[in-house]
C-alpha cells in the first residue's frame, strides 16, 4: 500500500523554520505468505484489512493427508522400537556368554552389528516421523508478526502446489508500523537530527 502525504519536517531552529515536503507513505514490513507443502484450501480466516496477531492461523490446507502420514510414521516408529529393544536384550545375553567363553567372538559381532542396524533404523524412521509431524505444521499458515492482511489471493477448494517459487496466497503488512519516504533539500539537511520528531499529514489527519 502507498499512499502520497504531505510530511511536516520542523527543523531545529523552530517551528517558523517548517517545511512540508511531498513523501509517500509505505508499509514498512511487507510479506507474501505461502505454504511449504501442496495441498487444497479448507479454510481461509481472514479478509482484506482484517488483522491477525503473531502466530494465529491464517489459512489452513486440508490436513487429512498428513495427518495419515504422521500416523504411518509413528507406528513404523513404535516397530522399530521393539526390534531396537528386542536385539539389545539380544546383546546384553550374547555378550553374558561370550564373557563365560561359551560362543565365539564372531556371534559377538554379530549381535551388534545386528544391534547397530536396527538402532539406526530407529533413528532414522524418529527423523521420519519429525518431517512429517513438520509438515502437518505446515498446513496451517500463520501470521509471521502482528499483521493486517493487504491482499487475499487463496479460497476454500483451491490447490496449491508447493513449488520453487511458492504460490501467494496471502499478503500481509506489519501492523501499526509504516514509513515514510520523502526527499529534503541539502540546506534543510543541517537542521535535522537522528531522533527529531516530525508531524505526518495524511488527509485531515496527523500523526508524529
Amino acid at each position: 500500500m502507498k499512499k502520497y502525504l504531505v510530511m511536516a519536517i520542523w527543523l531545529a531552529a523552530g517551528a517558523a523554520q517548517a517545511a512540508e515536503v511531498p513523501a509517500v507513505l509505505q508499509w514498512s514490513q511487507r510479506v507474501e505468505l505461502s505454504t511449504p507443502v501442496s495441498g487444497v484450501v479448507q479454510a481461509v480466516n481472514v479478509s482484506v484489512g482484517e488483522r491477525g496477531r503473531q502466530g494465529q492461523v491464517l489459512l489452513r490446507l486440508d490436513e487429512r493427508i498428513y495427518a495419515g502420514r504422521v500416523e504411518e510414521a509413528a507406528a513404523t516408529v513404535a516397530r522399530n522400537g521393539e526390534d531396537a529393544a528386542e536385539t539389545q536384550r539380544e546383546l546384553k545375553r550374547v555378550q553374558e556368554l561370550y564373557d563365560r567363553t561359551v560362543i565365539s567372538v564372531s556371534e559377538l559381532e554379530q549381535a551388534r552389528l545386528h544391534h547397530a542396524r536396527t538402532t539406526a533404523q530407529l533413528k532414522e524412521s524418529q527423523a521420519r516421523q519429525k518431517q512429517e509431524q513438520k509438515n502437518r505444521e505446515d498446513t496451517l499458515l500463520r501470521a509471521p508478526f502482528d499483521a493486517v492482511v493487504v491482499a487475499r489471493q487463496a479460497e476454500p477448494g483451491q490447490a496449491v502446489a508447493a513449488t520453487l517459487q511458492p504460490q501467494s496466497l496471502l499478503v500481509v503488512a506489519r501492523a501499526g508500523e509504516m514509513l515514510a519516504r520523502a526527499q529534503v533539500l541539502e540546506t534543510q539537511l543541517a537542521s535535522l537530527k537522528v531522533g527529531q520528531e516530525i508531524e505526518v499529514n495524511v488527509g485531515k489527519q496527523r500523526f508524529r
